[in-house]
This record gives C-alpha cells, structure tokens and sequence, in this order.
C-alpha cells in the first residue's frame, strides 16, 4: 500500500491523511461479486475514470468527462457492452449516467470487472454521492458530496482504491 491509496476500513475510507464516512451496498463486501447481489467487492481497484454534470457542477479535474443525456452504463451481462459505458438508444438492460436526482452528478469509475468483464460478476461500481448516511449502495461506494469532491481533486492516476477481504462480512450502510 502507498500514500496514495483510499483503504476501505470499518470506520470509513481512509484517504488523504483522514477518514471519510461512506456508505457501501446493501450486500456488504464480498470476495464472489456477482450482478445483482449489492455486494462491494473486495480487492485493489484503479480509478479509471471520472464523470460529471457539467449543468450541475464545474469541472472537478482535468481528466473529467460529462455525462451527457444519452449516456448509459450496460448492466446486461447477454450483452457484448456488459459494463462498459453505451449511448441511448440502447436495447439492453442498463442504468441511466444523467439521473434526475443528484447521485451521479460526480463519479468516480472504478477497473471492476472492467476493461475485459467476465459476465456475471458485476458491474458498474463506482464511487458517487450517497443518497443519505447509513443509505446502502447497490455496490458501490458512497459519500458525502462536498467530501466526494474534496476526494476526487486529490487523487492521481496512481490511486488505488483498496477493499480488504477482512471486511467481506462487513454489514451493509455506513462504514464507522
């Protein structure tokens, strides 16, 4: 592990000298992510990529992206884009990136089950804006959003984002 890295611990992710309160999926953690089980994975996981809603917040850091109305993330594991990235119109089972409320407004993307996805084992975890403390994800991993910010500005392409296995019967909702 380096400086640089955000260690998921019980009481929170550990990152840039604090910790910070987060929510994880109503699964828990789990070292058998499988689609659908609201399970967080266990595991080291690169930052990818990082998504936000240019009509809701300025741009967060260089290497960001809109998410523009027609971009979708495939949650299909029949499709050939399982877990990748896709534009309406799209015939396969997905979630909508420009949601009406402000839960993706910033989001940081996550190297699970991606670029190569076996099917099946999940898609789609991020980091975003948690609905409310102690909210479980369907996932993912969740914050606050002024501290989701203050996260997504200091990482760098090194960071890892670090799920100990020690956690995997960690119960859903808020880390403390």
């Amino acid at each position: 592990m380096s400086a640089g890295d955000m260690i998921l611990t019980p009481r929170g992710l550990r990152f840039a000298g604090r910790v910070w309160p987060c929510s994880v999926g109503r699964g828990g953690v789990s070292t058998d992510k499988r689609e659908g089980d609201g399970a967080t994975p266990a595991g080291e996981h690169r930052i990818t990529g990082m998504l936000y809603r240019p009509d809701r917040i300025a741009r967060p850091a260089d290497w960001a992206v809109p998410i523009g109305p027609g971009d979708l993330w495939s949650d299909d594991p029949g499709d050939e884009d399982y877990n990748l990235m896709v534009r309406a119109p799209y015939a396969g089972s997905h979630e909508r990136l420009r949601r009406a409320d402000r839960l993706y407004d910033l989001v940081l993307l996550t190297d699970w089950n991606w670029p190569r996805a076996e099917r099946g084992r999940g898609s789609a975890i991020f980091l975003h804006r948690w609905r409310r403390p102690g909210f479980p994800t369907e996932g993912c991993i969740a914050f606050r959003p002024d501290h989701l910010l203050k996260i997504a500005v200091r990482i760098t392409p090194e960071t890892r984002l670090i799920v100990p296995e020690t956690l995997a019967r960690t119960l859903p909702g808020r880390l403390r």
